[in-house]
């Protein structure tokens, strides 16, 4: 499994709409090749910022089917205008679980 964490940051006093945004957005990924789960959560120490957190199947189920599909664009045109700079977007996969 794949882990997509964006850190975005939004523009200050737009959390509610932002929110919202993000969650009209969830049959976007609920459809989405490869996509097993998603979440947004916020950072406590930097309220402006959140990090979203998507399971993929594969790397390629996000970087090559979502992102070459008309929902990434639907989603980007939700939420795009509460970004205060470009999300930083990296793939993680777990090595090792403790408990």
């Amino acid at each position: 499994m794949i882990y997509e964490i964006a850190e975005i940051q939004i523009k200050p006093d737009t959390h509610a709409a932002f929110e919202a945004a993000v969650k009209e957005a969830i049959p976007l990924f609920k459809r989405a090749k490869g996509c097993e789960a998603m979440r947004l959560e916020r950072i406590i120490e930097r309220p402006d910022t959140y990090h979203l957190v998507i399971n993929w199947t594969t790397l390629e189920n996000h970087t090559v089917d979502f992102r070459g599909s008309e929902d990434f664009q639907t989603w980007r045109g939700l939420v795009g205008g509460y970004f205060a700079q470009p999300p930083k977007v990296e793939h993680t996969e777990t090595v090792l679980t403790g408990f």
